[in-house]
């Protein structure tokens, strides 16, 4: 579904991706772990077409998105939903009008139509009945589905998730990795869920990669990351301060 090669991009000084090869295969969830900084949220902004790189190949579904114009590259990301580290919720609008957003501005949906399918993604959720809330008045976890129903209100192929339990206690962050399994299930979706909480990775995760350095250092089910003896996935999935990946 995804293919990136050869994927580069400097941010002032700091070469944050520095020949990233990776590829996202239809209808599983992988997911892309490192430490904070390393260029994870930057790959997927790259990735929806947010961020435009110095160098390098992203095909989604067999399309270079790389130096499309921004008419077909609209076109190529309606095919993606996306799930924000802090939800990016407009405080402005209700609940109900921050899930319908997409539908009112990229279909011709009438509001009959675009009123139950707000319904519909909002108790797939778990938040039926909380249209006229506005988020202010929402949890952290609340906030964090309502932006999980927003991003899977058009119907997308594949969805990218931004830190998804960062800040959301154990149990809530637990909720919200039987969403993205159970919206895998339901959808059919490509999921691509960027995160340094390993409990998280490995409850949602088809397979993982690690991202280190600006490149991905490993690739492989969740079986082989527990098992493998590569020292810099050791390191980070048990997490500990001694190791070749430095603390400070």
């Amino acid at each position: 579904m995804i293919e990136i090669r050869g994927l580069r991009r400097r941010l002032g000084t700091k070469q944050v991706l520095d020949g990233v090869d990776l590829d996202v295969r239809k209808g599983e969830t992988i997911v892309v772990m490192g430490r904070s900084g390393t260029g994870k949220s930057v790959l997927l902004k790259h990735v929806i077409g947010l961020m435009t790189p110095d160098e390098g190949s992203i095909r989604v579904d067999g399309v270079e998105i790389v130096g499309l114009r921004e008419r077909e590259l609209n076109a190529v990301r309606r095919r993606f939903g996306m799930l924000f580290q802090g939800a990016a919720l407009f405080d402005s609008l209700t609940v109900g009008e921050n899930v319908a957003l997409p539908l009112r501005e990229h279909t011709d949906l009438d509001r009959a139509e675009i009123a139950r399918r707000v319904s519909e993604r909002l108790e797939w959720v778990g938040l039926a009945g909380v249209e006229d809330m506005k988020p202010a008045s929402l949890s952290g976890g609340m906030k964090k589905r309502v932006g999980l129903a927003r991003a899977i209100a058009m119907d997308p192929d594949v969805v990218l998730y931004d830190e998804p339990t960062t800040g959301l206690d154990p149990i809530m962050a637990d909720a919200i990795d039987r969403l993205i399994r159970g919206l895998q299930r339901r959808l059919g979706v490509t999921s691509v869920v960027v995160t340094h909480d390993m409990t998280s990775a490995f409850k949602v995760a088809d397979r993982m990669a690690m991202l280190h350095d600006g490149r991905v250092v490993f690739t492989g089910t969740v079986d082989e990351a527990r098992q493998t003896s590569d020292p810099l996935v050791r390191q980070f999935i048990e997490g500990t301060s001694e190791g070749p990946i430095r603390a400070l």
